[in-house]
């Protein structure tokens, strides 16, 4: 009988080593659009946690002891000018990003973040509108067809007043007019 898939394997590993240090954190990007919306192919894990600074290096010390080995050789420069500690856990061979969150929308979407039951063990995923809301954001063509896929498989349970208030809020902040017909057109690509 084979044991854990990778993903469950490396997502267990990341949920024990963030409780013991209290920490909250959220998995984002293709595993949450895979949870959210359509199957997705990737070979990552991307994680969102809400830390001190000054913890930074405790939490890479705490991330090694629990299997996962840093994939650059100076995380301190690196983490000062990406905001992200890029680990790859040894025993899965999954390469996680640790995002290092910051204030303001983030702090919401830690809030928001919803426990899925993987493999017996509760690991918080990004909402699914929060998820829309970063995708439209980034608005590659791979975060649009996610936004679609989202928008396809839970079309008629999300909020979507809560997103596009959110898309409002951050074409404001950031002189942008583009973010509200993004969600527009996925709506219309979508059926929805």
């Amino acid at each position: 009988m084979s044991g854990p898939s990778p993903l469950v394997e490396a997502l267990h590993a990341l949920a024990r080593v963030f409780t013991h240090a209290g920490t909250s954190w959220y998995v984002f990007g293709a595993q949450a659009v895979t949870v959210w919306g359509a199957p997705r192919m990737s070979a990552d894990v991307d994680v969102t946690v809400k830390i001190a600074p000054e913890r930074v290096t405790e939490l890479a010390s705490e991330m090694a002891a629990a299997g996962f080995r840093l994939r650059v050789s100076d995380a301190g420069e690196f983490v000062a000018r990406t905001r992200v500690l890029p680990f790859v856990h040894v025993s899965s061979g999954l390469p996680v990003d640790v995002v290092l969150s910051g204030p303001g929308i983030e702090d919401e979407f830690h809030g928001r973040a919803i426990a899925v039951d993987v493999g017996g063990v509760p690991v918080p995923f990004i909402s699914p509108e929060d998820l829309i809301v970063t995708k439209v954001l980034a608005g590659r063509p791979k975060d649009n067809e996610d936004v679609r896929g989202i928008l396809r498989a839970r079309g008629a349970e999300l909020d979507l007043a809560h997103v596009r208030a959110t898309l409002h809020l951050l074409e404001q902040a950031l002189a942008q007019s583009d973010l509200l017909p993004a969600l527009d057109a996925a709506l219309a690509d979508a059926g929805c």
